[in-house]
């Protein structure tokens, strides 16, 4: 059997993480082409591009479900298991919701060290004790291409689901943890990344959303929220605008970056999930009178996330009071823009930068 702790796994795939899924764009194209689904009970479904489906099962009662797998982006087993639960988890947190059981998903070489697969597995499940969720089962397919993640399964009440469609003029926005996942990772993979920088990134990629949602859950004033993953917070910024009918004010220099974001974008470690996102989100952005952004910022707001943060949308005065209890459950959170009006329609900005 092959030594695992001499095998890296970011060198036997294309894209590692979320950078690995299909660009927002081309995803978005089928969608539309798809018809709608007409049950009453459906409380959110895939239309509005969220982060999860809403069921209601019961006057006081629904569930809420999402799936997500993806490949290796970091070397060790063990991480890249937890990373894959604490990003499938993600989903459910980000929609107010409580996970409950959970359902392996496994892509892995026929011929492949069981033993990985084992400290896959195992990170995994450590993260889902931790959110106190059941895995029941799961599903395995032969690949050449390690993936893994979940589908999750949660509880929500029907009258208290956030979605990203909700945001309302004058609204403050907040962002839970830092960006940056994704050029750090890409950076490892060449060859490039200080220890401490993806030390920082596997940090914030292993923590929980579950304690930013309980503040959000608990608190009022909340008018929307979405996780920031794949598509970077400029691709989830365009669906929460669009979505909400709002522009999105952001400014760059108060959105909190993970230490070594910047340099691996100077060093040239940019994924190809981050120009995807460009192609999808800038489009719809412009930067506001008098702001001068740098390049390497700038790019860093399209850099694909993996188990990133909520983006949440706060009424102005309770804006304070819901960053100071994200604070005190130890998240670097920070306000980083505001909802300044309604969006004007196309040929405009969604997103204005400052």
């Amino acid at each position: 059997m092959t030594d695992t702790a001499t095998v890296r796994l970011t060198q036997h795939v294309k894209a590692g993480g979320c950078a690995s899924k299909l660009a927002p764009g081309s995803l978005a194209e089928v969608l539309s082409r798809l018809p709608r689904q007409n049950d009453r009970n459906l409380l959110v479904g895939f239309d509005t591009s969220d982060d999860a489906g809403v069921y209601q099962i019961a006057p006081d009662l629904a569930v809420v479900q999402t799936v997500d797998f993806f490949t290796p982006l970091v070397d060790d087993p063990f991480t890249y298991g937890q990373i894959a639960a604490t990003n499938a988890l993600s989903d459910v947190y980000a929609m107010g919701g409580r996970p409950l059981t959970a359902l392996s998903i496994v892509c892995f070489p026929q011929d492949g060290d069981l033993d990985l697969l084992e400290q896959i597995m195992r990170g995994g499940l450590t993260k889902m004790e931790e959110a106190h969720c059941i895995v029941v089962g799961g599903h395995s397919v032969r690949d050449t291409e390690i993936k893994f993640g979940y589908a999750v399964t949660g509880l929500i009440r029907p009258d208290h689901v956030f979605t990203n469609t909700g945001a309302v003029a004058g609204d403050i926005l907040i962002l839970t943890k830092p960006i940056g996942t994704g050029v750090i990772t890409t950076a490892l993979k060449r060859g490039i990344a200080k220890q401490a920088w993806v030390e920082n990134a596997v940090r914030s990629m292993t923590t929980l959303n579950r304690a930013a949602s309980e503040v959000i859950t608990a608190a009022t004033g909340v008018h929307a929220m979405t996780d920031v993953t794949g598509f970077g917070l400029m691709g989830h910024g365009r669906e929460l605008a669009l979505g909400s009918g709002m522009t999105l004010e952001i400014i760059v220099d108060q959105v909190p970056r993970i230490e070594g974001a910047l340099d691996a974008i100077q060093l040239g470690a940019i994924p190809a999930g981050l120009l995807a996102n460009r192609d999808f989100a800038e489009c719809v952005s412009a930067d506001a009178p008098g702001s001068k952004i740098s390049d390497d910022l700038r790019t860093l707001l399209y850099d694909p996330q993996t188990a990133g943060g909520l983006l949440i949308s706060v009424a102005p005065e309770k804006a304070d009071g819901v960053l100071g209890s994200l604070q005190s459950t130890g998240l670097g959170a920070a306000s980083i823009g505001s909802i300044p009006g309604p969006y004007a329609g196309r040929g405009t900005p969604a997103i204005l930068l400052r």
